[in-house]
């Protein structure tokens, strides 16, 4: 019998901490100065052990945070002191550096939207109207590592309910799942539920999974979601390997 397959997902390529938080915060429409912390905690907690079950590096910003979290949450389970009517709210320790968190990725999407070109070189100027038939329409949203997660989620509970997700594959290989999604993506683009459509076993389906995460940090396939309450879409990148993509 063959030794069981491992393989690590990193996340080098993908998201932080923070970026979990966010995503908890507008999954659940909450008020970032108002965080409900017991709920984003357990939530949080929740992600990361998916994030093991499915043997995906977790830095340790990820569990410094799960720390940071649980002791917000302990501090607020006690009663205020009779001695100090000012104390500060124990939520401010994450509000703050989430706020400026918020601030670096709108100015970065600022600077990555400026012409690069007239930095150095200016060029004639041309009417709005001449450039109006060669307007690209607006790129569509990137799905990040959490909403493929919670697609992956639902796609278990739907297919095999009350399952444990964990990957150890002795017939599985990532390289064959990847070689399948591309040869999927050659004939036209996929939405995630399609691509998770028939009925697997759920190493099968974890295989499938941690491929398309792969293809992903490679830039080989984009992932968007237009709108939150839509299915993502799954779009190869043939021949565009300098877009690299990060769900």
């Amino acid at each position: 019998m063959n030794e069981p397959q491992y393989y690590e997902v990193k996340l080098d390529l993908f998201e932080g901490p923070l970026d979990l938080l966010l995503h908890l915060i507008r999954k659940n429409e909450v008020d970032i100065f108002d965080i409900p912390i017991s709920t984003i905690t357990n939530q949080y907690l929740e992600y990361l052990d998916m994030m093991k079950a499915l043997n995906i590096s977790v830095a340790g910003d990820f569990l410094v945070m799960a720390a940071t979290l649980i002791h917000i949450k302990s501090k607020m389970l006690l009663p205020p002191s009779p001695d100090d009517e000012e104390e500060e709210d124990p939520r401010i320790e994450i509000t703050r550096p989430l706020m400026e968190y918020l601030r670096l990725k709108e100015v970065a999407g600022e600077l990555s939207n400026r012409d690069i070109l007239e930095r150095d070189i200016f060029t004639r100027r041309t009417a709005p109207d001449d450039l109006a038939p060669y307007r690209e329409e607006a790129p569509l949203p990137r799905a990040n590592l959490f909403q493929l997660m919670d697609a992956f989620k639902q796609v278990i509970e739907r297919l095999s309910p009350g399952a444990e997700i964990s990957f150890q594959s002795e017939k599985w290989s990532l390289k064959d799942k990847m070689t399948f999604i591309m040869d999927r993506l050659k004939e036209r683009s996929l939405s995630f539920s399609e691509l998770f459509s028939e009925k697997r076993t759920i190493p099968e389906l974890v295989a499938t999974f941690l491929a398309l995460l792969e293809l992903v940090q490679t830039g080989l396939i984009r992932v968007h979601q237009p709108d939150p309450e839509r299915d993502i879409l799954l779009e190869a990148c043939f021949g565009n390997t300098e877009d690299t993509a990060s769900a």
